[in-house]
Order: structure tokens, then sequence, then C-alpha cells
């Protein structure tokens, strides 16, 4: 069954709103978790402007041994201020999995992937200390990327599919081609021995549509919808509520 890997960043992102610890990044991980989550995941970036090296080290005891643990972020971005750099990072951390993301300082999130014809060779050499660390790569990609296979030339395990799109256009109520889009790209990197994940601005609304239309996701990293609908609902209801979704389309 697809793992839901709950994004805390925005937990985050509230609480150095304000400074001091609350709420706690910790607690909601925890809950998740408690809740029935399989993985939790964190997108730290040099500027801290939300998840720090701090909750990272914290939150790798809290889930040792329990769930899988992902850290997202630029495999380029250098040390700096107390980020220590990516790689430094998930080598004192040793999550289960790192995604690596094209992302840099001036995007106020993830919104593409990597280009494999411009940064397959820079990536290589990166992948290959992760994955001596014990550590899955997983590369973030476009859906329809022309490159996709070589992420299995350069090393990476899996590809975590960017859904914004697709989200976009389910939105409008038209994501007939974006789902199409998205299961054809999944089909060809398990063609070429990838795994496929998938994320960013899948919700409540989108989940059950996308995981019927593509094979084989093994796991989708949620934060902003879910986080924002816990708002609402509470963050345990909003966890068991995309795991009934997950399991309906098992079992549909």
């Amino acid at each position: 069954m697809t793992v839901l890997s709950v994004n805390v960043n925005k937990v985050a992102v509230l609480r150095n709103s304000r400074g001091g610890d609350e709420p706690r990044v910790d607690q909601a991980a925890e809950t998740a978790i408690r809740a029935g989550a399989g993985g939790i995941t964190v997108h730290p970036r040099p500027d801290q402007r939300h998840i720090r090296p701090s909750d990272v080290d914290t939150l790798a005891r809290l889930v040792a041994g329990r769930v899988e643990f992902n850290i997202e972020g630029n495999p380029f971005a250098p040390a700096r201020g107390d980020y220590p750099g990516f790689l430094a990072l998930v080598e004192r951390a040793r999550p289960q999995q790192a995604t690596l993301v094209p992302d840099g300082d001036g995007q106020i999130t993830s919104d593409h992937g990597f280009d494999l014809a411009r940064d397959a060779a820079r990536l290589r050499p990166l992948i290959a200390e992760l994955k001596a660390m014990g550590v899955r790569v997983s590369l973030f990609m476009d859906a329809g990327a022309p490159d996709l296979e070589r992420a299995a030339e350069i090393g990476a395990d899996r590809v975590e599919i960017y859904t914004g799109p697709y989200a976009e256009a389910h939105a409008a109520g038209d994501a007939g081609a974006e789902l199409e889009r998205c299961a054809e790209t999944a089909r060809r990197a398990q063609a070429a021995g990838l795994g496929v994940n998938a994320g960013h601005d899948l919700s409540q609304a989108n989940l059950g549509d996308f995981l019927r239309a593509v094979p084989e996701v093994l796991e989708v990293s949620i934060g902003h919808a879910l986080i924002g609908e816990a708002l609402y609902a509470g963050l345990e209801a909003t966890v068991k509520a995309y795991l009934a979704i997950i399991a309906s389309v098992r079992q549909g």
C-alpha cells in the first residue's frame, strides 16, 4: 500500500512566525505517527525559513525504529550559518530516504524537477555518497521529463513526481491530461527500475483520483494541504482521513 509521509514544515512555519517552541514540530510528528502515518518528511532550507537543523536531529531520534524519515533538499546548496549543507545533515540524521530537489532561496516552494541533461553529472557523485550512507535516494522530477530514465543511470532509487500541475488541473476540473502524463511518467520510471513517489499540492480532494490513475505509487509526501485541513478537523483525524483514501484505492 502507498505510504503516507506527513510533511511537518508548515508546523515550523507557524512556530517561527512567533518565536519560541509552539506549536511543537516533534509533537505534530508524534501525533501523525500515532494516527498511522508511515513516514515523516521535512524539507530544511539553508535560510531556515521553517525546519531547522535542530528539528531534523530531534525528529531523527523521534522516528527511529518506528516509521520512515524522509529529508528533502537541494544537494547543491552550500553550508550557511547553522545549516551544515544537505549531505552533512543527512549524514548525521541517517534518514531512510533523501529526496533531492532543485530549489533555491528565491522559491516560495518547490516548483520544478531536475533537468538531468544539465544536472546528471553533478548529481551522480552526490547520489553515490548518500547511498554509501545507507540512504535511499529519490529525485524530484517533472511529469513527462524527457530525461527521466537517466535517474536510474546515475544511481537514484526512486523519482518523486512533481504533482503541482496535476493538482492545479484537478482544481480546474480538467485533470485528464495531467493524470495521463503522471501515469505515463510512472510507467517509464518503473520500466527503468525506479520506484515512484509523488508529492506537491496533493490533498484529500485530489489524492484518490491520482492514486487510481497512477500505477504503483510507493509513497506520497503531503504537508501544506494536510496541515491546512488539520486546522479545521484536527491533525489526528486528518491523517486518518488520508489513510482512508489510500486504503479505499487499494480495495477498489
